[in-house]
């Protein structure tokens, strides 16, 4: 019986042991995907304000150009300026249509209104 009792400590630390190897193991989550998933949780519980496209700019960034959407939009009587990078989402956006004062639907998170998109996979906030 006392054996027994080793081989189950021993059996438990191993899996212990795998568990733990496998959790630091694990792939960390790129830039983009991190970008993704907000933007897909802000498809989900997003609420919808009105806003204005402020401005469109070609932004340098690790060797390689991002766009950036800046756009402002109130909330609860404050004001917020925010920028989204839509280098992946260009098929989606006609940047010759985005201009200083162009009307646009901004979607923000209700707990936190600086998170804010224009832009989703899903959803299309830019008014033509």
């Amino acid at each position: 019986m006392n054996l027994f009792r080793v081989y189950s400590v021993v059996v438990g630390c191993a899996a212990g042991i795998f568990a733990v190897y496998l959790l630091m193991k694990r792939k960390p989550k790129t830039p983009e995907e991190i970008e993704r998933k907000r933007r897909e949780w802000l498809d989900n519980v997003g609420r919808i304000t009105d806003g204005t496209v402020i401005d469109v700019q070609e932004v340098p960034f690790d060797g390689r150009n991002s766009t950036m959407l800046i756009y402002q939009y109130d909330v609860a009587g404050v004001s917020y300026e925010a920028s989204q990078d839509i280098t992946y989402l260009r098929q989606w956006v006609n940047l010759q249509s985005c201009r200083l004062g162009l009307p646009t639907s901004v979607r923000y998170d209700p707990q936190n209104p600086g998170n804010s998109q224009v832009v989703s996979e899903r959803w299309m906030g830019l008014r033509q």
